[in-house]
């Protein structure tokens, strides 16, 4: 059995290149990992046991190459695991009750082991993804915020619009799929008018938001004490809608975000996070979201490799605990 102490638990999906940078830090610090898709590996022939019993707790996870103990990890990184969709094999009844079983057993295991230092724990991912509470947050932490409007109310909308004449854009509270004619699609940030609103704001929760008369986007960072600013020149009010026009490149962040930057992370629990701003043609910055488990592999090279060090970092370090 190859149950070596201080061992790395991955949890993400096959196609996570995204993991590899860290994985050849890890590699080369001789720290050791083992990589689960936890939604797919445990149908193909991974497994695992977790006992609970005078006042003990122990678990077991095999994979056709490793046998670890639960209790020896160090650290887990949750970085982008598949969905629990159930066996394949299955009605869609069964194959519903299968995949919330697993969620909430396996899932349940894996984010409860005993001494574990986790980047980021999934229950604090999950409640850092609201957008309401980021907002709430970020000015609790000392950011700016544009002028935002969360409603499903027609009228409130229609005077928040008129309200603010420098513009107002409309954007998704949540990463929902969407299709088209059966195909993908990307709600992207967009600007909307007054007189585009109709009453199908009532359907659901919309985000409005004063539009800020921007210089240039940034992307910062933080892993743990570690951060790094990067600059975002795009012709898109969404610079994710074209990536290859964007350029990027280093920038300083003024001391007060980066002590705001510091103090969200704490709010939240989270090791790691991912934080958009937008700055203002008269320098101000101004927060717009944090993805507590953001892509961070598309920035400058001696950005990408800072990150993956950071986080190595993290994870061979463990539990402070």
């Amino acid at each position: 059995m190859d149950d070596r102490r201080g061992s790395v638990l991955v949890l993400t999906n096959l196609h996570d290149v995204t993991t590899d940078f860290v994985l050849r830090v890890l590699a080369a610090r001789r720290v050791p990992v083992v990589r689960l898709d936890p939604g797919t590996d445990l149908l193909a022939g991974a497994s695992l046991s977790a006992t609970y019993s005078a006042g003990v707790q122990r678990g077991f996870l095999r994979t056709p190459t490793r046998d670890l103990d639960l209790t020896r990890v160090r650290s887990v990184w949750v970085r982008r695991p598949s969905p629990y969709d159930g066996p394949s094999g299955l009605d869609e009844r069964d194959r519903r009750f299968a995949a919330e079983q697993s969620f909430w057993g396996t899932g349940g295991i894996l984010a409860s082991l005993p001494g574990a230092h986790y980047v980021n724990h999934p229950w604090n991912n999950r409640a850092a993804e609201y957008k309401p509470a980021q907002l709430a947050a970020a000015q609790q932490c000392g950011f700016l915020v544009p002028d935002t409007l969360i409603t499903h109310v027609v009228r409130d909308a229609r005077e928040f619009t008129a309200q603010h004449r420098g513009g107002v854009v409309y954007k998704p509270v949540w990463n929902t799929p969407y299709r088209v004619a059966g195909q993908p699609h990307s709600v992207w940030v967009r600007e909307v008018r007054e007189q585009e609103i109709t009453d199908a704001v009532a359907v659901c929760p919309h985000l409005f938001q004063a539009r800020v008369d921007k210089a240039f986007d940034v992307r910062i960072t933080g892993v743990g004490p570690w951060l790094s600013g990067v600059r975002i020149d795009s012709p898109d009010l969404d610079w994710r809608r074209r990536q290859d026009l964007m350029r990027c490149g280093p920038v300083d962040v003024p001391e007060a975000v980066g002590k705001s930057v510091h103090a969200y992370l704490a709010h939240f629990r989270l090791v790691y996070g991912a934080f958009d701003f937008a700055v203002a043609r008269d320098g101000t910055w101004y927060f717009l979201e944090c993805n507590p488990n953001g892509q961070w592999a598309w920035q400058p090279p001696e950005t990408t490799q800072g990150i993956a060090h950071a986080l190595a970092d993290q994870l061979e370090k463990g539990s402070d605990t």
